[in-house]
């Protein structure tokens, strides 16, 4: 006997090089949820029509990549605490009431560094750079971990203030502060790269001093765009760590928002670090 099969999608322009496609299925096979999850081309300048075509047709849902979470956010009937914070929505969830956004991508941060990494980040001391819609979204869940420190860092200093200053309400015992990133600091046991820098191929904004010794180094990026600043990590003593982990956990908090079950995430981040190092072993052949 067959069942009907929920339709789930992720979003975005381009969308193509998505890993979500594999992990939200690799989470339904594991939890044994009849649901289907693709790939969906938005036209850049189409993202409302094509969501809400998507509703139409009787998707549940779905994940919005770049360049359009701040559109889901606009779009989004109800939005989570967390979303609202951030001002953008990776998720959307098609509910009759009303159309729910939430972002999942800064708790996706937190459980990989403390679950995955196993670095504790309550009384941590934490530089987070970048001030952008990647910033934005990792901010209110680092805060909510607790930690003693966390000193967003960013080229535009007035856009690191307004960030700092929105989440102020939230940061509780926590030291918030902003900084450029020249004067950002020394000796960090958790320095997070959410800026565009591996995106563009630039040079680690920051110096090396910012790193304490054994500190956790994370990319936001991965594959070839985060190599070089794991490699400047490890050069300097730290811990580097792309994000991979960030990007399963993300997903796996998408997938509970959805379908009310919490997938295992270690096993679907192994199956996906040996796909692509496989992927990339048959591009260089």
């Amino acid at each position: 006997m067959s069942f009907p099969m929920d339709k789930y999608v992720v979003a975005g322009n381009p969308v193509e090089h998505s890993q979500s496609p594999f992990i939200q299925s690799e989470f339904a096979r594991q939890t044994g949820q009849a649901m289907e999850y693709g790939r969906q081309l938005i036209p850049l300048d189409g993202f409302v029509t094509a969501i809400r075509a998507l509703a139409d047709g009787g998707a549940k849902g779905c994940n919005i990549t770049v360049p359009f979470k701040f559109h889901a956010f606009e779009l989004a009937a109800r939005r989570t605490p967390r979303a609202e914070l951030a001002r953008a929505a990776n998720v959307l969830r098609f509910d009759a009431a009303g159309w729910l956004g939430d972002n999942t991508d800064g708790i996706g941060l937190v459980h990989d560094i403390e679950r995955n990494a196993e670095v504790p980040l309550a009384g941590a001391r934490v530089l987070l750079i970048g001030a952008g819609g990647a910033a934005a979204g990792a901010l209110g869940p680092l805060l909510a971990a607790h930690p003693a420190e966390v000193v967003v860092a960013n080229r535009t200093l007035n856009k690191a203030k307004a960030l700092v200053e929105r989440h102020r309400p939230v940061a509780a015992e926590t030291l918030l502060s902003a900084a450029t990133l020249e004067g950002c600091g020394r000796d960090f046991d958790v320095v997070i790269n959410a800026s565009a820098s591996s995106l563009q191929g630039a040079a680690v904004p920051v110096s090396p001093v910012t790193l304490a010794p054994g500190a956790l180094a994370l990319d936001m990026m991965y594959g070839a765009a985060a190599a070089p600043f794991l490699a400047w990590a490890e050069d300097h003593g730290a811990r580097g760590r792309d994000g991979l982990g960030m990007l399963v956990e993300q997903a796996a908090a998408a997938f509970e928002l959805w379908r009310g079950v919490q997938p295992a995430t270690a096993p679907v981040l192994a199956a996906l670090r040996e796909r692509m190092s496989n992927a990339a072993k048959a591009a260089a052949t």
